[in-house]
């Protein structure tokens, strides 16, 4: 039976965006079914080590323990829900699984451990940075700074915006930002802080080899050498 059109356009899509998009559609529609809450999946580090005090002893005002749960889920779902189904969701899945798509399917064609590596090194330093920006959820910025990413790598392609104006790729980031800003009238902490994580990726596997020859955001060596497994592993 013939793939349904559909059906034809998901499996097309490179595996690692499939995935994302997947799940945080599916994340989405979850909490709008009232599955989950968001409050179960955002980001904080004192909601991943949470503590609890439980009584020990026959006196319970005197013997109290220190419980400490850690919600490792928090440091993914943080990645996987865009909010709300509205148009605004539609709006942060477009462009996140076509700019991750793009950047997937372009540079990093049958590497999809490397495609991994750049996910885990820019969703560590959005973990890390969050706390200075009060971010619960990272998914926005993490697409941001793919899209950062794409655009500074395809310097010769040019876009049009809305159809009002045409411009090169690298000017996309802050296309969006202003247009971003315009729209909710307040800063857009997690277009810059996505902006801040794709440059410093950009600069150090970019510019950085050309100058001094060796990249210091490779993945390491372990990483390689899964990667080299996979690659000989015999199709099935």
């Amino acid at each position: 039976m013939d793939a349904i059109p559909f059906e034809a356009w998901f499996f097309e899509v490179p595996p690692v965006t499939r995935y994302w998009t997947t799940a945080a559609v599916v994340t989405s529609v979850l909490v709008q079914c009232e599955v989950l809450t968001p409050y179960q999946l955002f980001f904080a580090f004192r909601t991943v080590f949470e503590t609890h005090q439980v009584c020990r002893g026959p006196n319970c005002d005197v013997m109290m323990s220190l419980i400490v749960e850690i919600q490792y889920w928090r440091f993914l779902t943080t990645f996987l829900y865009f909010g709300p189904l509205s148009l605004d969701f539609i709006f942060h899945i477009f462009f996140m699984s076509r700019y991750s798509r793009m950047l997937e399917d372009s540079f990093f064609r049958n590497k999809t451990l490397d495609f991994l590596w750049l996910l885990f090194y820019s969703s560590f330093s959005l973990l890390i940075l969050s706390p200075l920006v009060s971010l619960p959820f990272l998914g926005s910025p993490l697409s941001f700074s793919l899209v950062y990413i794409w655009a500074r790598r395809n310097p010769s392609i040019r876009l049009s915006f809305l159809g009002l104006f045409v411009f090169s790729a690298p000017y996309l980031p802050w296309v969006l930002f202003g247009f971003s800003l315009i729209l909710n009238n307040k800063l857009p902490k997690g277009d810059l802080l996505g902006i801040a994580v794709g440059h410093v990726y950009f600069f150090f596997e970019d510019i950085f080899p050309r100058l001094y020859g060796y990249r210091p955001l490779a993945p390491p060596w372990r990483w390689q050498i899964w990667r080299r497994r996979r690659q000989h592993e015999p199709a099935e």
